[in-house]
């Protein structure tokens, strides 16, 4: 995996690494809280309903607290979204350079997850922005990143770890989210749900995996 310092960029090969760069202790089990300014970019799917009014924005899941392929999960009810909501825009690739293509309306935070509704720009004033939502709703672009700063993490013990999970994100603050053109996790795809209720996936396609924060990349 690769995360991004104010200084340079680092590759995280696997969990324990990641613990390591974090400066926290891997064989204490519980709660620990984390210093230092990183951030971590997680890939997510969206659920597209095709019963939306589009005109309103698309509906979005922008985190889970699924299991990903690497052992870790993000627990919802640890989001902090107090400074994002001042700003909640939707940026392109993670490209701080170029206007916002859009807004984050109506962010929740239930037991399955953080929602929100992405609002692209208007067509007049932003026909870039504007495409982007096009895409979205062609199908064409299906993924999106969140950016956050870890706050608090937990090793689980050995006992709660026997499902695979290695790694909790207990308290996290949300900086950012991007659409973007490939997700860091293939599995982060959008589906077109026809029916009123949204159907759980028996697929693991909601993983987290750790992406690079670049101009060109997730």
């Amino acid at each position: 995996m690769i995360i991004r310092t104010k200084s340079r960029d680092f590759t995280i090969g696997d969990t324990s690494a990641l613990l390591d760069f974090l400066g926290v202790k891997k064989n204490v089990e519980g709660l620990q809280t984390i210093s230092g300014d990183i951030e971590l970019i997680a890939s997510v799917p969206f659920c597209l309903s095709a019963d939306s009014d589009m005109l309103k924005g698309f509906p979005w899941t922008l985190s889970t607290f699924d299991l990903d392929r690497m052992g870790e999960r993000i627990d919802p009810q640890g989001w902090d979204c107090k400074q994002y909501l001042k700003n909640p825009i939707v940026e392109w690739s993670h490209r701080y350079d170029i206007p916002a293509i859009g807004k984050v309306d109506g962010l929740t935070v239930d037991e399955n997850g953080l929602h929100g509704l992405v609002v692209f720009n208007d067509k007049e004033y932003d026909p870039f922005g504007w495409s982007i939502g096009e895409r979205v709703k062609a199908g064409v672009i299906r993924a999106g990143s969140v950016g956050f700063r870890a706050l608090e993490i937990e090793i689980p013990s050995k006992e709660e770890s026997k499902d695979g999970t290695f790694l909790i994100f207990r308290k996290q603050e949300l900086l950012e989210f991007s659409i973007c053109n490939i997700p860091a996790n293939p599995y982060a795809l959008a589906k077109t749900i026809r029916n009123e209720k949204l159907a759980v996936s028996n697929e693991k396609n909601s993983g987290l995996l750790w992406g690079l924060v670049s101009n060109n990349n997730v």
